[in-house]
């Protein structure tokens, strides 16, 4: 552990080292008396001079010629060494989430630079974070959506994100305008345009600080999607909102026809991003399904594709953050269908280290960037901020849950809206876009508020919400994976809902979610995967999908051996086997059993007859009798079915002695009418062998027969 925190160190040290040398004037620095030869430089009587060296030399030092990349990759190892000592630090990641102790190696790091440069160190730009380490973080996170979870709460995140977001923009910055109306020596320069503006960027809910911390406390399933497709759809949201108050700071004046042209605005980049997402994860799912014979490369596509469409919304100024989620929602499915199982693992396992590195660098650069010679203060706008976030989402969520639990099934507890309100954690995000803000006087004390709120609900709100969350008795995430019954079941009353609800005739999420399967089975899965790579079952997709989370050895995933048991652990060759065994046997299951839906029941149901019943079926538009016997006497009735269904044609009958039944006499399909012939039913009982009769002496046992009307009247 020390040696790690020593080797940091070092590094850091070489991070300012070549910095400092290279902000040195070039007058200052030593001229070396060798140079390499320099053409195209004048002499002073206009000749071209040529510099030879003196002497050919053995060693030679050129820093500024691999400046960039050294610094970078010194960047990424510092930040991987400081993320590999936290996971080697004991007792301290029970405590302390990841996030903060990534930014207070960015405040030491930011410290020692300033102390041996006496000048603020390098900052992490705008540009870089929106262009380069946000788009990473973005993708993991829409790959590995629970789509399920997801889409089923989707009406609840939309109304956090929207309407939630709405809520804080306006109510911080026009709270924060009446502080400033209050105290005008010091903030009467702060116009109503800078507060919303401020409010706008303040009001971002970092994905990358909540997934840090919720990761770690394993919440339930439902509370995680709420706080993370909230906090994803925020930033689009508040980065739209930042740039439309942008919009009107460089107009003249604000008229109500510049208010609505904003609306429009903001529909028009959050449902374009959406549609140039939708594009290009079709396009991605397309051009997999030809990367059989380069299988290389395929992974690629699923990377390029997904940055294509963040670069291209951007050009357009679209939304990125929605461009890319939805790339990436709507390529997984069909790409992990078309690829190997090799490059499936390739896919998820560069996802999640070019995240973690991007998502490290970013809380290092938030603890360096914190160390600078711009902070303006005041006590009164920055305690403002600060309380004004935490009434102001905490209102919010409270007034949006009271509504929306009128219209969910499964309500959103208190305990949830008080995790949901106090995981409200500022980030990267608002930290980006106050540095992009034009100049004016007030512009250092929007830096400083930033950087507080954030420290305070990374540091604060991050390191006791994991207490309070035990404290509340938060319902906890199943650690185990479902197993494939679960996973049927779940199915079977998915489809049960959906036939439920196109019934009486509601339109539901279920219902629409059937519809989509149907278009997504008959149209998009058969144009845009493999033909030898189509599923047959989904069983057996569900076996295989189950099967890939067990070899990518998730955290979660429950132990194949049972550490308690004394028997030996099964090797993984017999792993192999009995996977190979259990797929084989799902597969020839599945060519025996015919699959039946409300979709294809009335087709299926003529196609094939060559299977013998257990039973001969008749349709009920025709008669068909009940028949009852017993030792007091007989009951006998008719009705008459529906026609177009199917039932068994049987007749029950308990009698004294057992009778011998052929499942395969013939005629069972012919009509009858009446009711059974005596003669032949005693007729039939004289033939039965002697060792099926019931002992002389005993009480003969009622047993239970099945026995055609047909076979009665022969």
């Amino acid at each position: 552990m020390a040696a790690l925190w020593t080797l940091s160190l070092l590094l850091s040290a070489c991070l300012f080292w070549p910095a400092c040398l290279a902000l040195t004037p070039p007058a200052e620095l030593p001229q070396p008396h060798n140079l390499p030869p320099s053409l195209g430089f004048n002499s002073s009587d206009g000749s071209l001079s040529v510099d030879l060296p003196m002497a050919l030399r053995v060693f030679s030092v050129d820093y500024h010629h691999v400046q960039a990349p050294f610094e970078i990759v010194l960047w990424i190892m510092l930040a991987s060494l400081a993320k590999l000592g936290f996971h080697w630090s004991g007792r301290v990641p029970a405590v302390v989430p990841e996030s903060c102790l990534l930014i207070m190696v960015g405040l030491l790091v930011g410290g020692v630079i300033y102390g041996v440069r006496h000048s603020a160190p390098p900052t992490l730009s705008a540009d870089a974070f929106f262009l380069f380490l946000l788009p990473p973080i973005v993708l993991d996170a829409g790959y590995f959506l629970p789509g399920k979870l997801f889409f089923e709460n989707l009406g609840t995140i939309l109304w956090y994100a929207v309407l939630g977001t709405l809520w804080n923009v306006l109510g911080i910055g026009l709270s924060l305008y009446g502080v400033c109306l209050l105290a005008p020596s010091s903030l009467g320069d702060i116009s109503l345009l800078h507060c919303l503006l401020f409010g706008s960027l303040i009001a971002a809910v970092d994905p990358v600080a909540v997934l840090s911390v919720f990761q770690e406390m394993h919440v339930n399933d439902q509370l995680h999607i709420l706080v993370f497709g909230e906090s994803l759809l925020n930033d689009a949201v508040t980065v739209v909102l930042y740039k439309l108050f942008e919009s009107f700071l460089r107009l003249p004046s604000v008229s109500g026809l510049d208010v609505l042209l904003g609306g429009c605005r903001v529909l028009v980049v959050g449902l374009g991003g959406l549609f140039v997402g939708l594009f290009f994860g079709l396009v991605a799912a397309l051009t997999s399904r030809f990367t059989s014979r380069a299988q290389v490369i395929a992974p690629l596509f699923v990377f390029l594709y997904s940055y294509l469409s963040y670069l291209t919304s951007e050009m357009l100024h679209l939304s990125g953050i929605m461009a890319i989620v939805t790339c990436a929602v709507t390529m997984k499915q069909y790409v992990e269908a078309n690829v190997s199982e090799r490059s499936k693992t390739s896919i998820q396992y560069f996802l999640k280290m070019w995240s973690s590195v991007s998502e490290t660098l970013i809380f290092i650069f938030l603890g360096v960037s914190t160390i600078q010679d711009v902070h303006m203060w005041s006590w009164s706008f920055v305690c403002s901020t600060l309380l004004l976030c935490l009434i102001w989402r905490a209102t919010g969520v409270l007034l949006l849950t009271a509504v929306v639990n009128k219209l969910r099934r499964n309500t959103v507890t208190f305990r949830d809206q008080f995790i949901i309100a106090y995981g409200g954690l500022r980030g990267a995000i608002c930290f980006s876009l106050v540095f992009l803000i034009d100049d004016f006087p007030k512009k250092r004390l929007f830096i400083t508020t930033t950087i507080v709120v954030i420290l305070f609900t990374v540091f604060v709100q991050g390191m006791t919400i994991k207490p309070l969350v035990e404290l509340l008795d938060v319902k906890r995430k199943k650690r185990a994976l479902p197993t494939v019954s679960e996973e049927i079941h779940s199915r079977l009353i998915d489809h049960l809902l959906a036939g439920i609800e196109d019934v009486v005739g509601y339109w539901g999420q279920h219902y629409w979610k059937d519809k989509f399967e149907q278009f997504n089975k008959k149209y998009l899965r058969r144009f845009l995967i493999r033909d030898d790579h189509q599923a047959p079952s989904s069983i057996l997709r569900v076996y295989q999908e189950l099967e890939r989370r067990d070899q990518r050895g998730d955290e979660e995933a429950p132990p194949l051996v049972d550490t308690r048991s004394d028997s030996r652990p099964l090797l993984p060759e017999e792993m192999d086997s009995i996977r190979r065994i259990l797929s084989r046997n799902l597969q020839n299951f599945n060519n025996k059993t015919r699959a039946y839906s409300r979709h294809t029941l009335h087709q299926d149901a003529t196609m094939d007859r060559t299977r013998k019943p257990l039973h001969r079926h008749q349709s009920l538009g025709e008669r068909y009798t009940f028949n009852t016997q017993g030792e007091d006497g007989e009951f006998s009735g008719s009705r008459r079915g529906r026609a177009g269904l199917s039932r068994s044609h049987t007749v029950c009958s308990m009698s004294p002695r057992p009778v011998l039944q052929d499942s395969s006499v013939p005629g069972a399909t012919s009509q009858t009418r009446g009711l059974v012939d005596p003669k032949s039913s005693a007729a039939r009982k004289e033939q039965i062998s002697p060792q099926h009769q019931a002992p002389v002496g005993r009480t003969p046992k009622k047993q239970l027969s099945f026995v055609s009307e047909s076979e009665k009247q022969q």
